[in-house]
C-alpha cells in the first residue's frame, strides 16, 4: 500500500511538473509572437529599478544615476504603453530616492543632476511614442520584425523560377531600389500545359523601394493565383482589372508576360506597357527588340493585348528585364539598352551562368531604383 501511494504521489509531481513546462513555454512562445500579456517583461523590468537605485548609492562611481534610462529603454520596446508608464513612475521614485539620498548635485559627482534628470526623461518619452505605434498598429515588436522576415521571404519564393528541362537556362536578378529588402519588381512563373509550357510575369510596380513593397507583395499573390488559371492571352486583361478594383491613388503597373513553349521554343510575349524584351540571335550574333502591345495596367478598362512572336532557336537568349535597369535621370532608354546589349555580349562566348547578377552590377550598380533582369537561354 504504502508502494502504490508513492508511487501515484510521484506520478502526480511528474503530471503536475510536465503541466508547468507546457504553460511556462507555451506562455514564452505567445510571449515572442505578442499573444500574451507583458506582465512577466514588466515584473523582471520593474525589479531592475531598485537594483540599479541601490547600486548607484552604494557605489556611485560604477552606478550612474543615468543607468535608469536601460530598463526605460528595454520597457520602451517590450511593454504596452499602460505598464510603460507604471515602469515610468518607479524610476522617477528611484531617481527621488538617489537624490536624496546622494544629497545635492552641487557637493559632486556622481549625483542626480539635472542633465540625468532630462536625459531619463527624454528616454522615456521617445519609448512611450515607440510603444504608442506599436499599440496603433496591433504589431508588438518581437512579432514585427518576424512578420517583415517572413513577408520578404514570401515575395523571394514566389519570384522563384521553376526547374525547365535539359536544354533550357534559367536564371534572374532583383535588386530593389537603396539595398532595401523589397522591391516594387516582381516575376510570378509557373509551368503549364502538363509542364510544356512556360509562363513568366514580369511587374514593375508604380514606386520603388518599400513604398512600393507592400503593393508589390498583394499585386505577386494575386497574379501567381491567376497565372495558369487562366488563357495566356486572359492573364492581363484580368490582372488589369483586379487592379482597377483596388482604386489606388498611384496604382498602375508595367508587365511583360512570355509564353514559351520548351519542346518548339515558339514564344509569345504580351506587354502591358513594358520596355521590350530583347533577343540574342546566336546565327547572327545581333540583339533584336520584341514586345507586344497594350497599355499599362490599372489606366482604364477593357485594355487590349496584342502579341508579339518568336521563336527560340539553339543558343539563343532572351531577356526581360524593368526599366531601372536601363533608365537614369542623365540616360535615355535607348542609350540603357544599347549598355546593356553590349555588356551582355560578353557572355556569348564566356558562357550565361550568373549572368544575370553581374549585368546588373555592370550596368546599373548604383542606381536608386528596383532593378530586375531575366534571362532565358536555349542550349547549342
Amino acid at each position: 500500500m504504502a508502494g502504490a501511494r508513492v508511487e501515484t504521489l510521484l506520478a502526480r509531481m511528474r503530471m503536475r511538473s510536465h503541466r508547468g513546462r507546457t504553460a511556462l513555454r507555451k506562455s514564452a512562445v505567445d510571449y515572442f509572437r505578442g499573444d500574451a500579456s507583458d506582465w512577466l517583461a514588466f515584473v523582471g523590468l520593474l525589479l531592475t529599478i531598485p537594483a540599479i537605485a541601490c547600486g548607484t548609492i552604494m557605489l556611485p562611481v560604477w552606478f550612474s544615476p543615468a543607468a535608469l534610462v536601460l530598463p526605460i529603454v528595454a520597457g520602451g520596446l517590450l511593454l504596452r504603453p499602460a505598464s510603460l508608464l507604471a515602469l515610468y513612475a518607479a524610476s522617477a521614485a528611484a531617481l527621488i530616492v538617489e537624490a536624496v539620498v546622494l544629497g545635492p548635485y552641487t557637493q559632486g559627482p556622481a549625483r542626480v543632476t539635472p542633465g540625468t534628470v532630462l536625459v531619463v526623461a527624454a528616454c522615456g518619452f521617445f519609448g512611450l511614442l515607440i510603444a504608442q505605434f506599436r499599440s496603433r498598429v496591433g504589431v508588438p515588436w518581437r512579432r514585427g520584425g518576424t512578420m517583415l522576415f517572413d513577408l520578404r521571404e514570401r515575395i523571394r519564393v514566389q519570384s522563384k523560377l521553376p526547374a525547365l528541362p535539359r536544354g533550357w537556362h534559367r536564371e534572374m536578378a532583383l535588386r530593389p531600389a537603396g539595398g532595401q529588402s523589397f522591391s516594387g519588381d516582381f516575376v510570378v512563373a509557373a509551368r503549364t500545359n502538363g509542364g510544356r509550357t512556360l509562363e513568366i510575369v514580369l511587374t514593375d510596380v508604380s514606386g520603388k523601394g518599400m513604398e512600393a513593397g507592400s503593393r508589390a507583395l498583394l499585386l505577386s499573390g494575386a497574379f501567381g493565383g491567376l497565372l495558369g488559371a487562366l488563357p495566356p492571352h486572359g492573364f492581363l486583361p484580368a490582372a488589369n482589372g483586379y487592379l482597377l478594383r483596388q482604386d489606388w491613388d498611384e496604382g498602375f503597373a508595367t508587365s511583360i508576360h512570355l509564353v514559351l513553349d520548351l519542346n518548339t521554343g515558339d514564344y509569345e510575349l504580351l506587354s502591358a506597357g513594358h520596355l521590350p524584351a530583347l533577343q540574342l540571335c546566336a546565327g547572327t550574333g545581333r540583339w533584336q527588340e520584341k514586345s507586344g502591345e497594350g497599355p499599362l495596367l490599372g489606366v482604364y478598362d477593357g485594355a487590349e493585348f496584342t502579341p508579339a512572336r518568336g521563336n527560340l532557336r539553339r543558343g539563343d537568349v532572351l531577356m526581360l528585364f524593368t526599366d531601372g535597369l536601363v533608365e537614369t535621370a542623365d540616360r535615355e532608354i535607348s542609350e540603357g539598352i544599347d549598355r546593356l546589349t553590349g555588356e551582355a555580349d560578353r557572355y556569348v562566348s564566356a558562357g550565361w551562368e550568373g549572368a544575370a547578377w553581374h549585368l546588373i552590377e555592370k550596368v546599373a550598380k548604383d542606381v536608386n531604383d528596383d532593378r530586375a533582369l531575366l534571362l532565358i537561354r536555349r542550349s547549342p
